[in-house]
């Protein structure tokens, strides 16, 4: 499978795939990194397309890094990543799992995007950190006063974070979006979800029996299926 390791300035990718004018950016979960992306690309490469997948920050070649995986880091390395798309091809789609939907979302809303395929999405991550803060028995008031505090299943509730999330809401999104949503996501209620694909051009498709986590060999399957029947 032809690939190629390259930098975006200071950020690891790996581009997939034989020339061509179309290409799709794919942006990684927690925990993932830009070579996970090598088990889907020949559904890619077989329709023509390229792919350049890249590690965020605190994942895969970058886990030693300072920067930290936070939006105010994340961002604009994604416009960054987004500016040497535009140099180089005309044609530009984005994949996104998990909370790489969500940095999408605050990144492209400006840009011509032709297609986005979004698996597992956090769309609403204000109403995310208010479920986590529940689901820790955690105030408003207690997380000002703390800044940060640690939680039971493993997740750093952040004031900064939290505020962030309010300053700069999801107004905006215009394009074509196709949502792979695991039916027992406990991530983004599915509620966040049907009010999405209300926009234009979007759409809902249920991976019934999944959890957030799409890692079973149905469920990896069915996943395939889904990205070759949305290209």
């Amino acid at each position: 499978m032809e690939s190629e390791n390259v930098n975006i300035g200071e950020i690891p990718a790996i581009i997939w795939g034989k020339p061509s004018n179309n290409i799709y950016l794919y942006i990684h979960g927690k925990n993932g990194n830009k070579g996970e992306m090598e088990q889907f690309v020949d559904i890619f490469i077989e329709k023509g397309l390229q792919v350049l997948s890249f590690d965020l920050p605190e994942h895969g070649d970058r886990k030693k890094e300072k920067t930290t995986l936070e939006p105010w880091n994340v961002v604009p390395e994604l416009k960054k990543i987004m500016n040497h798309l535009k140099e180089n091809w005309s044609e530009i789609g984005i994949i996104g799992n998990s909370i790489g939907c969500w940095f999408s979302l605050l990144a492209f809303q400006d840009e011509k995007i032709e297609n986005s395929l979004f698996i597992a999405p956090i769309l609403n991550m204000e109403q995310l950190i208010i479920n986590m803060m529940d689901w820790a028995s955690v105030t408003e008031s207690e997380l000002k006063n703390k800044k940060k505090i640690e939680t039971a299943f493993g997740e750093t509730l952040s004031w900064e974070y939290y505020n962030y999330t309010r300053d700069n809401p999801i107004d905006i999104w215009n394009i074509k979006t196709k949502i792979l949503y695991p039916e027992k996501d406990n991530m983004t209620d599915i509620e966040v979800v049907k009010k999405f694909v209300e926009k234009p051009d979007s759409e809902l498709t249920m991976l019934y029996g999944a959890e957030h986590y799409i890692h079973k060999p149905n469920e990896i399957e069915f996943l395939r299926d889904w990205l070759d029947t949305n290209l």
